[in-house]
């Protein structure tokens, strides 16, 4: 059923229960039964209001159906309403309610799933690479899964800024530069006089190569840095890394097609002066307190469950990590991000309760669970049935880049936002690569080329334009077909899924779970097979083939706008086809 269908449904059963117990305030919740055979809507609201009311939930719940069906609005809608179990009725639906789902997909076209701009703004936070090295597996992760929540978050009407946070004012960043010095210096990784926490990848021997030939570089949204060819000059040898790291990290993003809106530095936190303001308000709040020779803030008071009280500034001097964090996030807030979700790894964990107390402790109104956060474990990449772990470019780790170069980007954003992102994951070079319906991503891609060649064949057949859009629905012969020739099984299977989509789109914005939509794709994909297998499409019945091209034409734009929300492509056409 499409979402109004089942709002006026919803509508009708509150006022059939308010006719029988004027009193009684129903939440009307309609389910998909665990088994179809049951029928397509499950509905407990018999169960909600007997007790109440004293009466027996099978009794009410025939009384319901009974003066539901009574309704002339109802029974275009419903088949029929059967009592199951303790009280449970099982609604099915009409031929044409099922139907219904192909003008408004052809109507919409490819904004069909999305929702109506809702004014509010959100702000994904994610990969936030130190500009240390190439963006390894982890940070793929993060890219696939920011990039879907984004686009999740705008199907459902929010206005979406996607941020990505440098962290280059630590130690890690002054390892970056020794590394780099010692390259140019001629020193070997493997040598004594190396840096004990220095960078070993071959990319640090690229950037000093280029610090000592003068180049210039420039990342996005940052002024270029030119290479002074002096290996004393610690200072710019340092700022031309960060700027040469974040250009490659830029690359590896250009590959996978994610661009960001803004890029937040860390440093600027300090010489804007945020930090300081932030601490300063936190003292003033009266929620830090002083304790040997260190400043502390109560996080324990503050609801957010952290375990205990956490230190911000040590007693030898300089905040701790997360101080920055609470003023990064209440510039956040103070930029007008009602919403705010940040994708980290699993090792964050920590994190979340001290920034929220931290927040918290601004008394500034801000929720307590402000801001949202998906926390991903890590990826482990198999190839040959055996794991792989070094990158000659990285040095110990594998990297985004060499994902997309062994397996293509699509297969890449795919297989990374597939599982929920708290689950271990084991990324399948081999299975990633193959051409088959293994290969859920080929799958469901292949349904979509599959479609093409259907309509294709049909205008080849039907028409002397050779120069025709077969996907363009609403010029084709069609797009006025007769639906209600589509009663097979199969064909009320397909309609019920293409119905369920904008309702998903939405419940997997809200649950911040991309994962949903690729579960959604394979099914959808499953069905269209299925459907494919059961019910030829080009028969000779003139009136039942154009039905079932405007059902496959459907399918095809769904399957689309579902690919689209997780950056992964529609072909029209694919070179091996899965075996029928």
């Amino acid at each position: 059923m499409l979402p109004e269908q089942q709002h006026t449904l919803a509508d009708l059963i509150r006022a059939a229960v308010a006719r029988l117990l004027p009193d009684a305030q129903p939440t009307i919740r309609l389910e998909r039964p665990k088994v179809a055979a049951h029928g397509d809507i499950a509905c407990n609201v018999a169960m909600q209001v007997a007790k109440p009311a004293g009466r027996n939930p099978r009794e009410l719940a025939q009384q319901i159906v009974d003066t539901l069906m009574a309704e002339p609005a109802a029974r275009e809608l419903l088949e029929s309403g059967e009592i199951a179990g303790p009280g449970f009725i099982n609604f099915r639906i009409t031929a044409a309610a099922r139907q219904a789902v192909l003008p408004a997909i052809t109507q919409r076209g490819t904004e069909y799933g999305r929702a109506a701009r809702n004014g509010n703004k959100v702000l994904v936070e994610f990969v936030s690479a130190n500009p240390t090295g190439p963006l390894h597996v982890g940070h793929a992760r993060q890219a696939a899964l920011g990039d879907s929540l984004c686009r999740l978050f705008d199907a459902s009407g929010w206005d979406v800024t996607r941020e990505f946070y440098y962290n280059d004012a630590g130690n890690q960043i002054h390892n970056l530069a020794l590394s780099v010095q010692a390259r140019a210096r001629g020193i070997e990784p493997d040598s004594a006089e190396y840096p004990a926490d220095g960078y070993k990848g071959d990319y640090i021997a690229d950037i000093a190569r280029d610090f000592l030939a003068g180049a210039t570089v420039q990342a996005a949204d940052s002024v270029p840095v030119t290479a002074s060819r002096d290996a004393e000059d610690l200072d710019t040898i340092r700022r031309f890394a960060v700027a040469y790291l974040r250009r490659e990290q830029d690359l590896d993003l250009q590959a996978f097609d994610l661009k960001f809106d803004n890029y937040y530095l860390e440093s600027s936190l300090y010489e804007d002066g945020r930090v300081q303001q932030a601490v300063d308000r936190l003292i003033a709040s009266g929620h830090t307190y002083e304790e040997g020779g260190a400043l502390w803030l109560r996080t324990t008071e503050l609801g957010t469950g952290d375990d205990k009280d956490r230190v911000m500034r040590k007693s030898e001097g300089g905040y701790t990590y997360f101080v920055p964090d609470v003023a990064y996030h209440l510039a956040k807030w103070e930029r007008g991000y009602i919403k705010a979700v940040n994708i980290q790894g699993s090792d964050h964990h920590g994190t979340v309760a001290r920034v929220r107390a931290g927040l918290q402790a601004l008394d500034l109104g801000i929720p307590k669970d402000y801001p949202d956060y998906i926390l991903h474990k890590m990826v482990k990449v198999m190839r040959g049935g055996e794991e792989v772990k070094i990158s000659k470019r990285a040095g110990s780790y594998v990297t985004l880049r060499d994902l997309i170069d062994w397996v293509g980007r699509d297969a890449v954003r795919y297989f990374l936002i597939q599982r929920r992102a708290d689950s271990e994951f084991v990324f399948d070079i081999d299975l990633a690569r193959k051409q088959s319906d293994e290969n859920p991503v080929f799958y469901i891609q292949y349904a979509h080329a599959r479609i093409c060649s259907i309509l294709r064949k049909h205008l080849d057949e039907n028409t002397a334009n050779a120069q025709v859009d077969i996907l363009a629905t609403d010029t084709a012969d069609y797009a006025q077909a007769d639906i209600s020739l589509l009663t097979a099984p199969s064909e009320f299977v397909l309609l019920q899924r293409l119905a369920e989509f904008p309702a998903m789109v939405q419940q997997s914005a809200q649950d911040l779970a991309p994962h949903q939509v690729a579960f959604w794709l394979r099914d959808c994909a499953a069905d269209f097979h299925a459907w494919y297998n059961a019910e030829h499409t080009l028969v000779d019945d003139r009136a039942l083939r154009l039905a079932r091209l405007r059902l496959a034409a459907a399918t095809r734009q769904v399957l689309a706008n579902g690919l689209a929300l997780l950056g992964v492509s529609a072909p029209e056409r694919m070179d091996r086809s899965i075996s029928e």
